[in-house]
């Protein structure tokens, strides 16, 4: 059987709010590369990807690459998280609905572990994932460096 999350499945569409509130869709992405990264602002392993996905995104922005920060925080911790955007130089959109895990996107990609991502194509297909570090940079050199 195919998992939901297998490379070459279409990536479940989801909403929610990113720290002002507003909804964001995944589906708004469509047409670029967008990385979906599950994280949290108390996740070490996590806080140490950070500095390589600042430096994916500055290399790869322009031509195409997103990434979308999804939180696995809870409300209780919302200021730990935007503390911890703004400490890490994150400028990519960050959404979550701060239920801890009981997100309900991280339901959907049944994140079960952080840090956790998913490399989605222009099409809406997962291409990738679980990429870090050198592995994401081989992957978005493969796409965008040709």
């Amino acid at each position: 059987m195919v998992k939901k999350t297998s490379e070459g499945v279409e990536a479940q569409d989801f909403t929610q709010p990113d720290v002002d509130g507003k909804p964001v869709k995944l589906s708004d992405y469509r047409g670029k590369y967008v990385l979906i990264d599950f994280w949290a602002s108390w996740c070490a392993p996590c806080r140490r990807e950070n500095p390589n996905l600042v430096r994916s995104y500055a290399k790869y922005q322009k031509k195409g690459f997103e990434i979308l920060g999804v939180s696995m925080d809870k409300a209780a911790d919302k200021s730990k998280w935007l503390k911890a955007i703004q400490d890490d130089g994150l400028t990519w959109r960050q959404v979550g609905d701060l239920k801890g895990w009981e997100n309900e996107a991280g339901a959907m990609y049944d994140v079960k572990a952080i840090p956790m991502n998913f490399l989605v194509d222009p099409n809406g297909k997962i291409i990738a994932k679980y990429l870090r570090g050198e592995e994401l940079d081989k992957k978005l050199a493969e796409i965008f460096d040709k």
